[in-house]
């Protein structure tokens, strides 16, 4: 197919934007710009947003629809393909649908995922040849978990969770509860009490069952409805939080154990996702560009 034909097809396509969990995070130091040193895993689940870009002749950015709360100029999806614009002159403009399934303030990286997929999407789209190291630098400026999403493998991270060491993780059943509140994630990398001298580990530590998250306490003494939803889903498998929260997660070997854990805490009325986890993020699946 020549890049023509191929970039045809692709303005009619939807384009995954994945979720995230992160399986482990340490806090181990800090920067004198205030930013965290973290290590951290990062797995994608193939819960998705769905982004579809339809071409414009007037070389506009804009929005199909707005997401409520958040105004169209500071929607990620927006600053992402601005920002290739600037970087590289590109004159062609883009309309951006986007189908939000992620919840927000969640954890899930679902702002970040978005950008990422705009960066990747269209830098195939308008043909800029960016690299994806490149892609990666100008995802970074855009927010810490933006890189991991344009990288597309579950991840090793350090820094401020921009270096990365790709990892080959059990692919599981998952089951996530989002707890009816959003967590603010500056609030809780402020706490007084947060642990930030964490001892650094290696892989292999990580491997071999140390995966604490260092915001856990801090969150569950400022949000009862995190703390809950930790209990709620400890009942079925090892629950962990995703990043700051709100989101728990737990995993599962088979689909009947994850889906029996999914239906009791469903009747409960707990708000409640069942997904798999992949090593290969379901967007690059999709643009059949891995090797």
């Amino acid at each position: 197919m020549s890049l023509k034909q191929y970039n045809q097809s692709a303005w009619m396509e939807r384009w995954p934007a994945p979720a995230k969990v992160n399986l482990m995070l340490r806090i181990v130091g800090q920067r004198s710009d205030g930013y965290h040193l973290l290590q951290t895993v990062f797995q994608f689940i193939d819960l998705c947003d769905w982004i579809t870009f339809h071409p414009v002749d007037d070389g506009r950015v804009s929005l199909q629809r707005t997401i409520p709360g958040v105004r169209e100029e500071d929607d990620l999806t927006i600053k992402a393909a601005n920002l290739l614009k600037a970087e590289t002159g590109c004159k062609s403009g883009v309309r951006i649908d986007v189908e939000k399934n992620l919840p927000m303030g969640g954890g899930l990286g679902g702002g970040s995922s978005d950008a990422a997929t705009t960066l990747v999407v269209l830098n195939k789209l308008w043909s800029l040849d960016l690299s994806r190291e490149k892609l990666m630098d100008l995802g970074l400026a855009l927010g810490a978990d933006v890189p991991v999403f344009v990288y597309g493998y579950s991840s090793w991270a350090e820094g401020v969770g921009e270096k990365l060491e790709k990892m080959y993780l059990n692919e599981q059943w998952v089951v996530v509860i989002k707890p009816d509140c959003h967590v603010n994630t500056k609030e809780i990398f402020s706490a007084k009490n947060l642990t930030r001298n964490s001892k650094s580990i290696t892989i292999a530590d990580f491997m071999a069952g140390q995966r604490q998250n260092d915001c856990v306490e801090v969150v569950c003494q400022r949000y009862q409805p995190v703390k809950d939803a930790l209990f709620a889903l400890s009942e079925f498998s090892e629950v962990r939080l995703t990043g700051t929260g709100a989101c728990v997660f737990a995993q599962f070997d088979s689909e009947d154990a994850a889906y029996d854990a999914y239906e009791s805490l469903k009747k409960n009325k707990w708000q409640v996702y069942m997904a798999k986890s992949v090593n290969e993020s379901p967007l690059y699946s999709k643009l059949k560009i891995n090797k």
